[in-house]
């Protein structure tokens, strides 16, 4: 990389980890610049607006979920286990690998759930993408016989997606000590209702 791109993904990486914090909504290109030391007309030559800073934020946070917890599942076995190396990614991206202040699409969504715009839309488009991902895990699962031919893929997707968001709210806000307990137990539920009978 030159040196501008590896600024410009160092800046990135700074504000993925504030965005988590504080919002997207809460996090400007001045207190970014006074984060990182650097003048606001130096950080605005990288983004020109607070809308292409969010953006380009839940770009890289989705490129890095997709390094971090997408990837390593896709080199599992097809089926089953990849579903459960998804799983496990998620919860390690949400105990582990996820920045300072909590998953920051759960905290998006949120915040931008009835703020149209730029940054709603990719917001959107990621945990779209995300959910298509399950449900093509769930339509492999049943190609490799480990789940039944009836099984509804959409709303496997949507059970296990909710699943981690509620996971997010007991461990993270009710400090709930048994929510990674509760949450794997209902993963197992949702696994074994979906396998076929013969298994």
């Amino acid at each position: 990389m030159r040196k501008g791109e590896l600024t410009h993904q160092a800046i990135l990486e700074r504000a993925i980890q504030l965005a988590s914090r504080l919002g997207l909504q809460g996090l400007s290109i001045g207190g970014l610049a006074d984060e990182l030391q650097l003048s606001k007309s130096g950080l605005f030559a990288h983004f020109r607006s607070k809308t292409s800073l969010q953006v380009e934020i839940l770009n890289a946070a989705t490129a890095l979920f997709t390094e971090r917890v997408i990837r390593p599942a896709l080199l599992q076995p097809r089926g089953e286990p990849r579903l459960w190396a998804l799983f496990e990614g998620w919860l390690a991206w949400e105990k582990e690998l996820v920045p300072e202040g909590g998953c920051i699409f759960v905290a998006a969504a949120t915040e931008l759930d009835d703020v149209p715009g730029p940054a709603r839309d990719r917001l959107v488009q990621t945990q779209r993408d995300w959910l298509d991902c399950l449900a093509q895990g769930a339509r492999i699962a049943i190609a490799e016989k480990h789940f039944r031919d009836t099984l509804d893929v959409e709303q496997f997707a949507h059970e296990m997606y909710a699943m981690f968001l509620g996971f997010h709210h007991s461990a993270r806000l009710m400090k709930d000590p048994r929510a990674e307990q509760r949450t794997r137990r209902a993963f197992e539920t949702l696994m074994r209702d979906s396998r076929r009978s013969d298994c």
